[in-house]
């Protein structure tokens, strides 16, 4: 995309993005997404991602985030136990391990480098 854009992030139509079954601690989250956004390097993303609940772990990129909605609690290993609900914005690091424990489905645009 080449020019200027605007996306509702509550109403955005989201598409299935299949979690690895060994990401899985417990519950059946289920992950949707979309980018919106993309470097023509591919190194740069913007997006949305939504996850219900359950508990995952990942192992992060650089990331800013804002939640759009619903609430989760993500704790870094070796770090810092970040709660996050609407309005919030938080930043994870790449090589960050984290274990995300989703309250309420989690709705969230991000920006991502690679």
């Amino acid at each position: 995309m080449t020019h200027s854009f605007v996306v509702r992030i509550p109403d955005a139509a989201l598409e299935p993005e299949p979690l690895d079954p060994a990401q899985i601690v417990s519950g059946d989250p289920q992950v949707t997404g979309k980018v919106v956004w993309e470097s023509a390097d591919g190194r740069q993303l913007r997006g949305i991602w939504q996850i219900t609940p359950g508990v995952v772990t990942d192992t992060e990129a650089d990331e800013m985030f804002v939640v759009i909605s619903g609430s989760a609690t993500i704790e870094v290993e070796g770090g810092a136990t970040l709660d996050v609900g609407p309005g919030d914005l938080a930043v994870l690091r790449a090589g960050d391990r984290t274990t995300w424990t989703v309250h309420e489905t989690l709705r969230k645009a991000y920006a991502i480098s690679l």
